[in-house]
């Protein structure tokens, strides 16, 4: 995790910053923290941020979590796509033909499926599926979190996406 941060370049130094806190205290559990910056790492598509983060969350809180943060990722990587087309298209057409897509892991994650469904929030938030976002963000609250947590995991999600576009800057 140290060699990560001093990979992280000057010129984001607030990013720096914002990680070691998003990582350090949170409203979230360890696994809900880890497992969605995992999710939010390879989200982003930087390796190297995603090869550490997996170590990690794999270390604090177990494989579970981090295949079912990869998992999410993954599964949002396709859906994002999808909905997100939907809505900006907005046409009632679309919305009567079927999606046909899979999302088994989605209603039977190897760990808890509220946590996925936050690590899935987390995901479309960064890939700005509107649709998706709210989706997740009704499921996770009628779960039990809070607007707290919800705003903890963005958070994440928001300087996680960040480290990996300056660490691709760098």
């Amino acid at each position: 995790m140290e060699a990560l941060l001093a990979s992280i370049p000057d010129h984001a130094k607030d990013l720096k910053l914002n990680l070691q806190a998003v990582l350090g205290e949170t409203s979230l559990t360890a696994a809900q923290q880890w497992g969605t910056a995992l999710a939010c790492a390879a989200a982003s598509r930087n390796a190297p941020l995603r090869t550490v983060l997996d170590r990690e969350a794999r270390a604090r809180v177990g494989d579970a979590v981090a295949e079912d943060a990869l998992a999410a990722a993954a599964i949002m990587g396709m859906n994002n796509v999808f909905y997100r087309f939907r809505h900006m298209v907005g046409r009632d057409a679309y919305a009567q033909i079927p999606a046909r897509l899979r999302m088994n892991r989605l209603a039977r994650p190897a760990g808890s499926r509220l946590d996925f469904e936050l690590f899935a929030l987390a995901v479309s938030a960064i890939n700005g599926c509107e649709s998706c976002v709210r989706a997740h963000e009704k499921t996770v609250l009628e779960g039990g979190l809070t607007e707290q947590q919800v705003v903890d995991a963005v958070r994440i999600a928001a300087t996680v996406h960040g480290v990996a576009v300056a660490m691709d800057g760098a």
